[in-house]
């Protein structure tokens, strides 16, 4: 704090030092100025007077000239005049400097007026005061000219004074321009000794804090003949130090951390891809480079170009952005070392804690095999549940035919037997229906027969199909159109099935005075309808699952577990997606967005 104070009170005293000469140079001029305002102003006053006492003289002069030359004198105005006359004389000799000298002035003047008036009274012939050349004419002569020398006086007095004060502005300018030299001399030389003792060695501190924030802690620190600046350095030597060693051991943490978090990345059993926020391949794990068949050489290039797929980088840009995938991507198929491998993928955004996207991750899973098993099951499944068909109708049929021809009283044991079997020959046969259905979209033979559909009208039939069955359950069921809908492209029947089959899953998993709302609104490009329940709701745990084949959820169970399998790929065939919205206890929605 001691030496914080020497130097400020260094800083303090040169910038005092130069604050009190330009103060004083100042006051010296502005005094310098008043005083010569206030002495010119009285000198010009006092000349101003006398010309006005000069000419106001003249003019009473005349007058008693004219009183002189008439014919019959009137004497109480030329005593009148007379009287003003001196008075006017008494005016200017009481404002008349004392340092006048020889020059004619007031006080001459009164002599010679009365030295005139005296030769008016004895002259024999007053009518001729400018006519001849007696006495009274040399007096009168000699009072005007008096006059007119002491008018001239006053003027080149005026003229006088002008010239002396332009000549001590002048002057007042010189010296206020020696003391700002002086000011401008005693600053630069200030300034430039402040500047080579501080800040010479403050520029240097700066540049080494600059390179300091970069990183690079091997600086040269300055040295200056201040004191206060070789505390300053040898205190920033030591913070540098110190950051320096701290800046190691974060290091070093960091890079144990790093190989702590790549050893967990190639220890997964998935491949990996680390992208940047710009969209570049960071990193790879050796999963992912034994599925795509890489090298650390296609590091750095963007994703798209890195698995020759463009869409690729429009996906990555929307999770980039914060937004997510409408729908499950497309598998990849790859060819690595002349072997054909599909690969699954997803990309999951990396965000910071304070919620800003540093990059994403790309996890990709080989399901060459599996989609290889599926294929094979989807064909079994079709050609069994295909040559089932046959078999099973018949017997059906013949079934039909027995128990037409077989009387078994109602109430009987065989009745109830046969109606058994008739019920469970019905299930077999919607079963192997749902399978036959199921893998003919699976395997693409389903083909859909598009037609202009009004949703509104969808919906309230789905309603009528449903509304008696609704009422035996002690269940509403309610249409909600928001706003007027334009018309699909689909196809109406494969809808209805969809639909059919969530309004059935709903009356099963809701409880009597419940309520269903078929939905329908426009967001966007997309018409989303959906079926919504308050009913039992579905487990968070089993919500991935729900669209699975042959996966049924939920305490209620009935069925193969076929019916939201097939209703997602109805949904996906007409080019939308479907998805649920379930919280347990509180009832489920299913919904399907169709482009418009």
């Amino acid at each position: 704090m001691k030496l914080a104070m020497k130097l400020r009170t260094r800083l303090f005293l040169s910038i005092s030092a130069l604050i009190t000469v330009a103060l004083l140079g100042l006051l010296l001029g502005l005094v310098s100025v008043m005083q010569m305002a206030g002495s010119q102003e009285a000198l010009v006053r006092n000349n101003f007077v006398a010309l006005d006492i000069g000419l106001k003289l003249r003019q009473a002069l005349g007058d008693q000239l004219i009183i002189m030359l008439s014919d019959q004198p009137d004497s109480a105005a030329f005593e009148a005049s007379k009287q003003r006359y001196f008075e006017l004389l008494e005016e200017g000799i009481a404002q008349e400097p004392a340092s006048i000298g020889s020059e004619y002035g007031f006080k001459k003047a009164k002599a010679d007026y009365l030295s005139f008036i005296k030769a008016y009274e004895v002259s024999p012939d007053p009518t001729r005061v400018l006519s001849g050349g007696d006495e009274l004419t040399e007096k009168f002569n000699a009072l005007r000219n008096g006059l007119i020398t002491e008018h001239k006086r006053a003027l080149d007095d005026i003229t006088q004074i002008e010239r002396q004060a332009r000549e001590r502005a002048l002057l007042i300018a010189g010296l206020l321009g020696l003391v700002g030299l002086a000011v401008l001399i005693i600053g630069f030389v200030t300034a430039h000794a402040i500047a080579r003792r501080f800040g010479e060695p403050i520029e240097a501190l700066a540049q080494a804090a600059d390179n300091i924030g970069q990183g690079n802690f091997d600086v040269t620190l300055p040295v200056s003949s201040a004191i206060e600046l070789n505390q300053l350095t040898k205190r920033f030597g030591i913070m540098a130090e110190a950051l320096r060693e701290h800046q190691a051991t974060n290091v070093d943490e960091l890079l144990a951390g790093q190989q702590r978090l790549l050893a967990v990345l190639d220890s997964i059993d998935d491949g990996l891809l680390m992208i940047d926020r710009q969209g570049h391949l960071e990193h790879l794990n050796p999963v992912a480079q034994r599925q795509l068949g890489w090298d650390d050489e296609r590091v750095g290039l963007g994703l798209g170009a890195a698995l020759q797929r463009p869409e690729l980088d429009e996906q990555l840009q929307l999770v980039l952005r914060g937004g997510t995938l409408e729908r499950a991507p497309e598998d990849l198929s790859i060819e690595v070392d002349g072997e054909a491998r599909l690969l699954t993928y997803s990309l999951t955004p990396v965000i910071h804690t304070q919620g800003q996207i540093l990059g994403a991750v790309m996890v990709l899973h080989d399901v060459t095999e599996q989609r290889a098993f599926e294929r094979v099951r989807s064909e079994f499944v079709l050609r069994a549940s295909h040559e089932l068909r046959t078999p099973v109708t018949g017997m059906h049929m013949a079934f039909g035919l027995f128990r037409e021809r077989a009387h078994f009283a109602p109430d009987s044991r065989e009745a109830d037997l046969l109606d058994t079997v008739n019920e469970e020959m019905q299930r077999l046969m919607q079963l192997i229906n749902d399978l036959l259905n199921f893998s003919r979209y699976q395997n693409g033979l389903q083909k859909l027969t598009l037609a202009p559909c009004s949703i509104e009208d969808l919906l309230e039939q789905a309603q009528l199909r449903f509304t008696s069955g609704a009422e035996e359950k002690g269940i509403e069921l309610l249409v909600e159109v928001q706003g007027p809908l334009p018309r699909l492209q689909a196809d109406q029947p494969q809808l209805d099935r969809v639909l059919d089959n969530l309004i059935d899953n709903a009356l099963r998993h809701t409880a009597s005075g419940g309520l269903i709302r078929l939905q329908a609104r426009r967001h966007g490009e997309r018409v989303i309808i959906s079926v919504e329940d308050n009913g039992e709701g579905i487990a968070y745990g089993q919500q991935g699952r729900i669209f699975e084949p042959f996966v049924q959820v939920g305490r209620k169970k009935g069925g193969a577990g076929l019916g939201l399998a097939l209703c997602k790929e109805i949904v996906q065939l007409h080019g939308g997606r479907m998805g649920v919205y379930s919280r347990p206890g509180q009832g489920t929605q299913f919904y399907m967005a169709l482009t418009v």
